[in-house]
């Protein structure tokens, strides 16, 4: 009789012991009975006999997860503190009788059929880079993990296309990683443009036969490209040979739930672990990878066109210079997007005479209003002061905290001018693949004048024939209490105005209070990269790590006594510090009491040394968090 540690597919439980009478491998996926159910299961290593009673597996599946999935799922259950089901439950398995039948293909080789003598697809173009793409990308080749810091239309599709020929040609893998399902139409249609067959795309809007279809190729070897969101990591990859994390800056990475991991950073993991290299891509990089790594510069695109940036000092609303620049446009026949930032769960106290916000006195952080306690709360700290009746800069008693929503601005817009076509562009709207690249024909085909969309329209569209691009909200993504918030606010402003202007010159207006901060920066990311340094040493990554803790129970009381047990256990930590804790910005969520802690160190393993001592039933830990509301 043999005994086995089994890790539960998706499931929080830690492993369980079975028993099985005949040998099995480490990594097979197995049936077992937990709680008179059938379930999935992972054998993890095997055991002694147990004291107690074990139960017998079930079934023995031909599916398996080789030892670096397992060495994956073992690193992403310690650092991200989920179990190890939970984080196996990410990957797809390998097939061993599909295993077997691709051995058999690859060593048959061919020289028809478009393919090499090799048995490897051939591209069906050659890919010619310019110099300075060249030197790019020989930089990018001379290190394991790199950063292509490349300005919007500069090209760095082109350079990730040729750094996959030359994978290819060696009879490699490659994983191409894009933040979201929204960035994949067009991007599959160049890919396929080239690599043709070879490439494959993964990602959760497949259905149930595409992602079998897919998978079959993933299986018998004949995909060589595999492109798509977080998820493409995970798959059953032989021979991998490069790792592409496109867009390397954005949020969408990483996950908002167990495990809380981040694809960028696994990313990064996997380059290790097997070996391959890690090209990050970004026209506005991260803070973090721009000190943690080497890059590769590469100035201008290959838009000619002027852009002429015009600040409107105002609050976030459809002003009269803002809808008349849209007549003209609409009048003209021409194309306009107007972009407002991602809804956020708070609202941030702005006066409408001279644009002064709140700031957290500790942290230099946006202040949050909480109405029904009348106050502004930092969310970093908990510090709190009364709502002012008057600005404490100007004097003015003109102060608001209104939002303007996608769908809202979608009616405005179409109220005032009834016989332009105005279409929303978010997540509300866009719920399927279909949907995505009907939008994007329509828009493309001149059929929609104005596209109003939140983060969704700053992705890397191709929008052809934009000459007006109206940024919204700007002010309040500045402020908003996140140390993020400058980065975040630039790099949203640099990827939408890059949208515009690709054919015909352009004009971006953008609503702000803060001209100096943005136009200083606009054309000189690096410079602001180079200062956000300096106000980020010694308090946040990349120089510091955080972790948030929360804790949430539908009896607040309960919540809280977990939270306050935590927290008093923590402080014998003394290299970790307790940066604040209390109730959450959104005190309650389905009808559940949050609180939170919220902790900062030199190093990570500090904090998950205190985390793992410390834990108690409620806590959800976020190693690395990018949320803080």
């Amino acid at each position: 009789m043999y005994f086995y540690e089994v890790a539960i597919l998706a499931s929080p439980l830690s492993s369980l012991t079975y028993h099985f009478d005949i040998e099995i491998k480490i990594g097979t996926l197995v049936d077992v009975v937990l709680r008179n159910k059938t379930s999935k299961g992972v054998v993890v290593s095997t055991c002694q006999k147990p004291e107690f009673k074990t139960n017998e597996i079930v079934g023995v599946s031909e599916f398996f997860y080789s030892k670096k999935q397992v060495k994956l799922a073992t690193f992403i259950s310690n650092y991200y503190f989920s179990s190890l089901g939970e984080a196996l439950g990410l990957m797809t398995p390998y097939d061993a009788q599909a295993k077997a039948s691709h051995r058999f293909q690859e060593s048959k080789a061919t020289d028809n059929n478009g393919q090499g003598t090799d048995g490897l697809p051939l591209a069906e173009s050659s890919i010619t880079l310019s110099k300075k793409q060249n030197e790019a990308l020989s930089s990018l080749q001379k290190h394991n993990v790199s950063l292509l810091f490349g300005d919007t239309g500069s090209g760095k599709t082109e350079i990730y296309m040729k750094y996959f020929e030359q994978i290819l040609a060696c009879g490699s893998r490659s994983i191409f990683l894009m933040p979201e399902i929204s960035l994949t139409p067009q991007m599959e249609t160049r890919l396929k443009e080239h690599f043709g067959d070879a490439v494959v795309m993964w990602h959760s809007k497949l259905t149930p036969l595409q992602k079998r279809k897919a998978l079959e190729k993933i299986y018998d070897g004949t995909a060589y490209i595999i492109a798509g969101p977080r998820s493409a990591l995970f798959l059953p990859i032989e021979n991998l040979g490069l790792i592409v994390v496109d867009e390397e800056h954005d949020d969408s990475y990483k996950s908002s739930s167990r495990p809380r991991y981040n694809a960028r950073d696994i990313a990064i993991y996997m380059g290790k672990l097997y070996d391959v290299p890690v090209v990050l891509g970004s026209a506005t990089p991260s803070l973090n990878s721009y000190v943690k790594f080497p890059h590769a510069r590469l100035k201008g695109g290959h838009f000619s066109s002027n852009k002429e940036f015009v600040y409107e000092r105002s609050v976030e609303t459809l002003s009269p210079l803002i809808l008349s620049t849209l007549k003209a446009s609409v009048e003209a026949k021409e194309q306009s997007i107007v972009f407002l930032p991602t809804r956020a769960n708070f609202k941030y106290l702005i006066c409408q005479d001279c644009g002064h916000t709140y700031e957290c006195v500790f942290c230099s952080i946006g202040m949050s209003i909480h109405q029904h306690s009348r106050a502004l709360k930092c969310h970093y700290c908990n510090a709190t002061q009364a709502i002012p009746q008057v600005c404490s800069e100007c004097g003015s008693g003109n102060l608001t905290s209104s939002r303007l929503g996608t769908a809202e601005a979608v009616k405005n817009i179409s109220e005032e001018f009834p016989h332009a076509n105005v279409e929303q562009f978010d997540r509300d709207s866009i719920t399927t693949q279909n949907k995505l690249k009907k939008a994007l024909k329509r828009f493309n085909d001149k059929e929609t004048d104005i596209l109003v969309g939140t983060q969704m329209l700053s992705k890397g569209h191709d929008y052809h024939g934009v000459t007006l691009a109206v940024v919204l909200g700007m002010d309040n993504m500045l402020n908003m209490g996140d140390y993020r918030a400058r980065e975040k606010a630039l790099s949203s402003l640099i990827q939408v105005a890059g949208r515009s202007g690709r054919k015909k010159s352009a004009k971006v207006l953008v609503q702000s209070f803060n001209e100096e901060f943005f136009s200083t920066y606009m054309d000189n990311y690096e410079a602001f990269l180079e200062e956000e340094k300096t106000y980020r040493e010694d308090l946040y990554p990349p120089y510091k790590k955080l972790c948030r803790v929360l804790f949430s129970d539908k009896n607040g009381l309960k919540a809280k006594e977990q939270m306050l047990k935590m927290q008093e256990a923590l402080k014998s930590f003394s290299h970790v510090e307790i940066v604040g804790y209390g109730k959450c910005g959104i005190e309650r969520v389905a009808n559940k009491y949050r609180f939170e802690i919220l902790l900062r160190s030199d190093k990570s393993t500090d904090i998950i040394k205190a985390v793992s001592t410390c834990r108690v039933d409620l806590a959800e830990v976020d190693m690395d968090p990018i949320e803080f509301g």
